[in-house]
């Protein structure tokens, strides 16, 4: 049987110096999109249900445009830290590894689309 402190069990398996950093992207991300998220809702609101001359004639404006890239960019890098940090806590080992990169390519996928529609959208 071996003798060790609660500090020697724990060496090894600590924190991964990320964590502060982690949760301020997650408070700043949290309270843009508190804004965010209204807004494009309000911006797209009036446009659901028009016909695609319509659509293509109101995202051609700038602020709804703009209104919907943040949006979906910040909320896309939301959702991943979100991800990433659930997959960390409860999934191990190399699943949960290839899990987080999933995720990640996935989350950077869809911004980027969503960013290169509204920009084939403005143009």
């Amino acid at each position: 049987m071996r003798y060790l402190t609660d500090r020697k069990r724990a060496v090894g398996m600590g924190a991964s110096k990320t964590g502060t950093q982690h949760h301020w992207f997650m408070q700043v991300s949290s309270v843009a999109l508190i804004f965010l998220v209204p807004l494009f809702v309000f911006t797209f609101g009036p446009i659901l249900g028009g016909t695609y001359e319509e659509i293509v004639a109101y995202y051609s404006r700038p602020l709804p445009a703009v209104i919907a890239a943040l949006t979906m960019v910040v909320g896309m890098m939301h959702f991943k830290n979100g991800c990433q940090m659930a997959l960390e806590d409860y999934v191990h080992g190399l699943t949960g590894r290839l899990l987080v990169i999933f995720v990640t390519c996935l989350s950077y996928a869809i911004a980027a689309v969503s960013v290169f529609a509204l920009v084939r959208i403005a143009l």
